[in-house]
């Protein structure tokens, strides 16, 4: 697989690619030592909700450089209004409202009701964006099968039925069997497939400051609102007693000059701690918020993610979140391409999931937008003064920061075309279909006990609901109930799958089967075992029969722009001809027959 870009997104794709055991290059455009260097700021974050931040461990990397916050809260003036506890025994809720440091202009002002998270939600994970890609470039350098590979411009892109070539500036042209585009907003390689990219710019700014200090609440992320005056402002914290600041900025579109940076930090820090305390100035700058979304993310072998693909950020919400929720949705399909071919279905999917669950996040923010901010005419301003709505506009506010709700939440994928048609024997549970399942803890058939959000990124799951069989020993219940047959029914799957057993899941009686995908999403929960069913779910998930992997070495393929043969693998491991090659894969010129490496790495992953 090719992957251009090696923002955050296109190293998290590669490194799920490499959990799957796919050969992966990475074409990143800066020149060598200098990915690491000049983006060292402290105003370039990232906020990464449970879901997005467990899938970085799950891959191997560490997110120690970032801040979980204890708490958050909503000032409204200098009432609080909402707060919510990432700690204690009241985390991931919605507690009272106490003042905090402040005495309250507004009496009479009521907590807002926020959807609480679930039970022991981890808080969101706040860490500068330049650490995230140092780790993540640490965990990929890990995998032999994996290389970066720096000043590499793509300047022209051709495929065909076999694979995907690209070329760069410097006169190389790489050959894989699918391309995948996570070069940031201004992407080449959508504009080299013709994808339009429509949407509106500027539809928000902010100032930004990072800053040592000390605030009124050690660890809370807070975000202050003065709604009459379209003021609103968010302190969100990072190790060593760093903050980030974000001013919302008047949508006149006005040079933000130092002074009037200085003046914003110091009315907040006042405000906030009676006088202006010391602090030290670490880095600023400003920022727009888009609303666009590409209109095509697959075109052939080629595909698009991340920014290449969407962009979005209003009332706290995080494209980076998104894109990474690309990552996850893509790698497994990619992977199953690679080692058994792939049906068009299955190809076709990523798109109409991910395209429709981040426009489902943007039209909703697109509604928000009118009444929140003000400025959608006579009835948007009517509906923000009646009784109630400031106080609303506060609770999608705080759900937008906190990656909840219409705005930020994980999005349902009830469309898909690897949805089976509900097959005999379906059960209701607390999960719907289409929908993250719950991180329950399970045992494996090797008797390891995991959490089976652990198990993701891998084979499909079969999840059996067998309550008590934590207490037995495991030689009992593997040869107890339900086990043995459908034990026999996973290991005759059309696709790779791991049987699993938990005590309980919540809404799921006894011995039900649920069938999870390896992003997480519930393909059906069933009652007991049933062969067929279960292999009809199984075949949906993979899109149908696959077509055959093309016989031609076309993956981490390698040659001069129209010139002779050139090698350039990652790991130095000789192939059969004795040329140099990727783990894995050939990196030999041209579209000719597999090499000895390359066709011994699939044939041995299509057995795994």
């Amino acid at each position: 697989m090719t992957v251009v870009g090696a923002g955050p997104v296109g190293l998290a794709l590669a490194l799920a690619l490499s959990r799957h055991e796919v050969p992966v290059v990475v074409l990143d455009e800066r020149p060598a030592g200098d990915a690491d260097l000049g983006e060292r700021r402290l105003a370039r974050t990232a906020v990464l909700r449970p879901d997005t931040a467990a899938m970085l461990e799950r891959l191997g990397c560490t997110t120690a450089e970032g801040a979980r916050w204890t708490g958050w809260r909503t000032l409204r003036r200098r009432s609080t209004v909402v707060r919510v506890a990432f700690t204690g025994p009241d985390a991931g809720k919605e507690v009272a409202a106490d003042d905090g440091a402040f005495v309250p202009d507004d009496e009479h002002a009521p907590a807002e009701e926020v959807p609480d998270g679930g039970p022991g939600e981890p808080p969101p994970l706040h860490l500068p964006q330049h650490a995230l890609v140092r780790e993540l470039r640490a965990a990929l350098a890990a995998h032999e099968t994996a290389r970066i590979v720096s000043d590499s411009r793509v300047t022209a892109l051709r495929q065909d039925g076999g694979g995907v070539t690209v070329e760069t500036q410097r006169g190389v042209a790489w050959r894989a069997s699918h391309l995948v585009g996570c070069d940031g907003a201004r992407s080449t390689v959508r504009k080299l497939l013709d994808a339009r990219f429509p949407g509106r710019t500027n539809v928000e700014r902010y100032a930004v400051a990072a800053l040592r200090t000390e605030l009124p609440w050690p660890g809370e992320a807070v975000l202050q609102r003065s709604p009459l005056r379209g003021a609103e402002v968010t302190a969100r914290p990072l190790p060593d007693g760093v903050w980030r600041l974000d001013w919302l900025l008047p949508p006149d579109g006005g040079l933000v000059t130092p002074e009037a940076l200085l003046g914003h930090i110091h009315d907040s820090l006042g405000a906030w701690c009676g006088d202006v305390p010391p602090y030290e100035l670490l880095d600023t700058g400003v920022y727009a918020v888009h609303h666009r979304l590409a209109r095509r993310w697959r075109v052939g072998r080629a595909f698009l993610a991340g920014d290449a693909a969407h962009q979005l950020g209003t009332f706290g919400t995080q494209g980076l979140d998104e894109g990474l929720r690309d990552a996850g949705n893509l790698a497994w399909k990619l992977a199953l391409a690679w080692r058994h071919g792939a049906s068009e279905a299955l190809l076709d999917s990523y798109e109409e999931e991910r395209r429709e669950a981040v426009g489902c996040l943007l039209r909703s923010a697109d509604r928000a937008l009118p009444a929140v901010r003000g400025t959608g005419g006579w009835r948007a301003v009517r509906r923000s003064v009646v009784p109630g709505s400031v106080r609303g506009h506060d609770a999608i506010l705080t759900e937008g920061h906190l990656g909840r709700g219409e705005l930020a939440g994980p999005v349902l994928y009830g469309r898909t075309p690897l949805a089976p048609a509900p097959p005999a024997g379906s059960v209701p549970v607390g999960t719907p279909v289409g929908a993250p399942v719950e991180d329950v803890p399970v045992t494996a058939p090797d008797g390891s006990s995991v959490r089976l959000h652990d198990r993701l990124d891998g084979p499909l799951l079969v999840v059996l609901v067998a309550p008590g069989t934590g207490v037995w020993e495991r030689r009992h219940w593997l040869g107890a109930g339900l086990m043995p047959g459908l034990a026999a029914a996973v290991d005759g799957l059309p696709m790779r799958a791991e049987l699993l057993v938990a005590e309980g899941y919540p809404g799921a009686a006894a011995h039900t089967v649920l069938v999870v995908r390896p992003d997480g999403y519930l393909v059906a929960a069933l009652s007991g075992v049933r062969p067929a069913e279960l292999s009809a779910c199984a075949d949906a998930t993979r899109g149908g029969a696959p077509e055959p992997v093309p016989a031609t070495g076309t993956d981490l393929v390698k040659e001069p722009a129209g010139g002779t043969s050139d090698v350039a693998g990652a790991s130095g491991v000789a192939d059969a001809s004795g040329t140099s090659g990727v783990s894995g894969a050939s990196s030999v010129s041209g579209a000719g027959p597999e090499s000895a490496v390359e066709a011994a790495a699939r044939e041995a992953s299509a057995k795994r």
